[in-house]
């Protein structure tokens, strides 16, 4: 079973340009999840699957630096690019990451990915169907044939635009699985994701707390969190847009 990595990144955020190569302690943003994921056992490759606009020729370059895999496709249609990216890859398995939540911990990608391996049945396995992992832990792990299947049937642009929306919102179709947070990782309260400055001020400070090490886990940056709650109240006022397709 070819396991494939899929980071969907791209130099025009809407609200924060180019933060995926914004430098964090002299590494961009991707640079810090690209650790985070190269510490997976369970993953055979990385792909990065950026769009074709020349804006985002820096994020290649940066990849080939890297020696990560680039796959380029539509700047909106997320939902094609991530297909596109399994297709080329040829991977029987997509695990999705976002490229705005560098800090997610690799023992919860290993946890899904493992569990999706071992229940064939599922389609999808993701531990965000429901809010209860901080956000910025997102993960999900789903079939390439659903992908695909998605991609060929889904029409509403809207939804084509949040990857794999499509199928995490059609349970009669696709066998989905979500993997709630234990209760001391059931901290929904905390936000580890890049969507303004003070989220990049914010995981700066988690990131230099640890510098050199790559390897924290999230029950550690929650401790450091709760000894620094202004952190948190800094975030905890910030709009984040997927709360409109999640339960909570």
């Amino acid at each position: 079973m070819h396991i494939v990595a899929v980071i969907p990144a791209r130099m025009g955020s809407g609200r924060l340009p180019g933060k995926v190569l914004s430098l964090i302690l002299g590494k961009p943003l991707l640079g810090h999840l690209l650790d985070r994921i190269c510490l997976c056992p369970s993953i055979d490759d990385i792909v990065v699957a950026t769009s074709d606009k020349s804006e985002n020729d820096v994020i290649e370059k940066y990849c080939e630096v890297r020696g990560i895999s680039t796959f380029r496709g539509s700047e909106d249609d997320v939902l094609s690019r991530l297909d596109g990216a399994i297709q080329w890859s040829r991977a029987d398995k997509g695990v999705l990451l976002f490229g705005d939540g560098p800090l997610v911990d690799p023992q919860i990608i290993e946890e899904l990915v493992n569990f999706s391996a071992a229940n064939e049945e599922y389609d999808f396995v993701g531990n965000d169907l429901r809010t209860t992992w901080p956000p910025g832990m997102e993960v999900e792990v789903f079939n390439a044939s659903a992908i695909k299947d998605a991609n060929a049937h889904c029409t509403d642009f809207a939804v084509r635009e949040h990857g794999t929306l499509h199928i995490r919102t059609h349970p009669e179709r696709y066998k989905l699985h979500n993997i709630d947070a234990s209760l001391e990782y059931r901290r929904p309260d905390l936000s580890f994701e890049v969507d303004e400055e003070v989220d990049f001020y914010v995981v700066e400070k988690i990131l230099a707390h640890f510098e050199p090490r790559k390897e924290f886990s999230l029950r550690e940056i929650i401790e450091f969190m709760d000894k620094n709650p202004h952190l948190g109240e800094m975030t905890a006022k910030v709009e984040r847009r997927w709360t409109q397709y999640r339960e909570r």
